[in-house]
């Protein structure tokens, strides 16, 4: 299975970790690389400058963990709109998933 189309909508619920500018990217990654092979993808957003970093640095990351089972991590960013306290906020989210 490759990297799902960025606004993918089939049925099955996508797991979206939510990553934060204090989030630890090394804990994000290894739950990125445990959501990977289990579903076969994953979603990561974030909100800000800060938050996209840590997120890349875990993808970064996960790429090494899950290397040696022969699984080639990319992602493919998109922005989505979510509610946070009543408004309306634009995130980046990345969807993460193995090269064809």
């Amino acid at each position: 299975m490759g990297v799902p189309d960025a606004d993918h909508r089939d049925a099955t619920p996508v797991e979206v970790l939510k990553v934060s500018s204090k989030s630890n990217p090394n804990a994000v990654a290894g739950a990125l690389a445990g959501v990977v092979r289990e579903r076969g993808y994953a979603e990561i957003q974030g909100i800000g400058a800060g938050a996209v970093n840590q997120a890349i640095k875990a993808i970064a990351i996960a790429r090494g963990f899950v290397a040696p089972s022969g699984i080639d991590l990319v992602c493919v960013p998109a922005f989505t709109d979510i509610m946070i306290n009543g408004q309306e906020r634009t995130a980046i989210k990345l969807i993460v998933g193995p090269r064809n």
